[in-house]
């Protein structure tokens, strides 16, 4: 599974060092050398399980299937986006997830702030 490209159909194998990968960000993270250009590239159709050979110098719009499965490899790349929530409920049915239980105040006093030095000292 790609964690650049979640949507990627087809494996390919690196030409330079002959093993298979989900995308060239994949091979660069765990090669040392760079992804070798080649003009005949040999992918594996994630949906069928099968190997197959295309030429990229000669590549037409029926070549963008499979041709075992007719899986359509060729797509627009879906990259995993940043985003930043939180986990959980529904927030107006439990709050417990935004109340901070680690330290009780004391009777009177509803902030932090509103402590005195000398209850801090004694």
């Amino acid at each position: 599974m790609c964690k650049h490209i979640l949507n990627a159909q087809v494996a390919i194998r690196a030409p330079c060092c002959r093993k298979w990968f989900d995308c060239a960000e994949c091979h660069a993270e765990v090669s040392q050398h760079p992804l070798a250009k080649a003009s005949e590239m040999a992918f594996a159709c994630k949906k069928c399980k099968k190997t197959f050979r295309k030429d990229l110098s000669d590549f037409e719009d029926e070549d963008e299937f499979c041709p075992h499965c007719d899986n359509h490899f060729v797509l627009e790349a879906v990259e995993p986006e940043a985003s930043l929530g939180v986990e959980g409920e529904d927030i107006r049915i439990d709050s417990r997830m935004i109340k901070d239980d680690r330290q009780k105040l004391k009777q009177g006093v509803t902030s932090i702030y509103d402590v005195e030095v000398s209850d801090k000292l004694g």
